[in-house]
């Protein structure tokens, strides 16, 4: 259909003066302004790498067991006359008291007979000293009676050549002196005999005198007493029961320590010595007697495994385990606590006593070490804010990892601040927005230095 533009003059008019105003706002417009497109800044936690006090720490778990047991034993036999009313499994008792007495009748009348035999023996000893004396003084009598028979020999003996005498006179003075001579070596004789036989006697009384401590020892014997304060075990006697020699009577625990024996995977021990790669181990005094925690010097707590966090102790290596448990592949580590039964607080922290499950957390003595969280590390990289506030990559090497914490060998230097957030994505020089997680330091400075756990004490 042909429109006729001369029948609507109006509608002309109005499209005309619509070109024209489109013609003028196109060209009043100012032209687009092209911006070039930036990244948005990435908020991030950051800290300081620093080498900050670093202790290795290990965990191994193991039974309580008593660093002293005794088995009290029967050393004589006989009937049980007296038992300690305390004597019970799970008593305690000081140490010196006296909880069993075996009937000592016999004991007693055996030494009253070994002392009678040593004072016989001493007065038989005191007898011969005596007789000596006097055989003593009587040779010197002997000998002058001799001196005097002798002279009134060579008188008469004189007489006798001036034929004024008979010679039975003389015959009868001559057998005076020979017996006053034989008078004299018998009684030399006697005294030379006195020191084998007084050699004699005094052996008897030796023989007597130890015999009589060695009656008094079984007689000690009878009465068994506690030499430490002790926790009563098993009680395997009754009063008026017959025990005979080596028969086990009870059970006493010291009170003073216990040990536990703690088992750990071998490959864990190398988180302990890794502060002495660079320092020569003192084989040479362990060979000679040296305790090995003496070259390690290692520290330890113990704690129950059973969720009192107030139930830690301090305790100290005593010793290594002379092999390895060939089924589990662990190595044990014997640790000392000394006074369990101290400080107890009930529901909080009872007594350490044998068969509790402890978990032993071992400390290497402290040393300089770079330090991170585990979280900071992503696959062997860290990644850094640069002075820029811009990201950077970067490769580490990892020396050792201890729970939430990585030790850092190469690959940062102090004063470099490690990202801590998590990101995605990651792209080399995007820029950060960087906040310093004061507070996280010095978690992560307490965890390192291990005062964290051990303060718990």
């Amino acid at each position: 259909m042909k429109i006729n533009l001369k029948k609507y003059p109006a509608l002309f008019i109005i499209i005309g003066i619509g070109i024209v105003i489109a013609f003028i706002l196109v060209k009043s417009k100012n032209p687009m302004q092209h911006e070039a497109a930036t990244m948005p800044s990435k908020a991030v936690d950051i800290i300081t790498a620093r080498n900050i006090p670093f202790r290795s720490r290990i965990t191994a778990y193991g039974n309580v067991e008593p660093a002293i047991t005794l088995n009290g034993m029967a050393e004589v036999s006989g009937k049980v006359s007296y038992v300690h009313p305390n004597l019970k499994s799970g008593e305690a008792i000081p140490a010196g008291t006296l909880v069993v007495r075996i009937e000592a009748k016999d004991y007693t009348v055996s030494l009253k007979q070994t002392e009678a035999d040593l004072r016989a023996s001493r007065s038989a000893l005191k007898e011969l000293t005596e007789d000596e004396k006097s055989t003593k003084r009587s040779l010197v009598l002997a000998k002058k009676n001799l001196k005097v028979g002798e002279a009134e020999y060579t008188r008469i003996e004189k007489i006798w050549k001036q034929r004024v005498i008979s010679k039975s006179t003389l015959d009868a003075e001559e057998q005076k002196v020979l017996q006053l001579r034989q008078q004299v070596e018998e009684l030399q004789g006697k005294i030379n005999s006195y020191d084998s036989r007084k050699q004699s006697v005094k052996s008897q009384i030796i023989r007597a005198e130890q015999e009589v401590k060695n009656r008094q020892t079984i007689l000690g014997r009878t009465e068994v007493t506690l030499p430490f304060d002790a926790r009563i075990g098993t009680v395997n006697i009754e009063k008026n029961e017959f025990v005979s020699v080596g028969s086990v009577l009870f059970e006493a625990i010291d009170l003073k320590g216990v040990e536990i024996n703690a088992h750990l995977p071998m490959d864990s021990m190398r988180k302990l010595v890794t502060h002495l790669q660079d320092t020569p181990l003192a084989g040479q005094q362990i060979a000679h007697g040296g305790r090995i925690n003496d070259s390690l010097g290692l520290v330890a707590t113990a704690r129950l495994v059973n969720g009192m966090p107030g139930a830690v102790w301090e305790a100290h290596v005593l010793r290594l385990s002379d092999s390895i448990d060939p089924t589990r592949q662990t190595l044990g580590i014997v640790v000392g606590v000394d006074d369990p039964y101290e400080k107890i607080i009930p529901g909080i922290r009872p007594p350490l006593i044998k068969g509790m499950y402890t978990a032993v957390d071992i400390f290497a003595p402290v040393h300089s070490a770079m330090v991170i969280p585990r979280k900071a590390v992503h696959q062997g990289r860290v990644y850094i804010a640069n002075t820029d506030n811009t990201l950077s990559i970067r490769d580490i090497d990892i020396r050792l990892i201890q729970a939430e914490l990585v030790v850092v060998s190469n690959g940062l230097e102090e004063g470099e601040q490690v990202i801590i957030t998590d990101m995605i994505p990651v792209i080399e020089g995007m820029p950060l927005q960087v906040n310093i997680a004061t507070d996280f330091e010095k978690e992560m400075k307490l965890r390192a230095s291990g005062e964290q756990l051990r303060l718990a004490q």
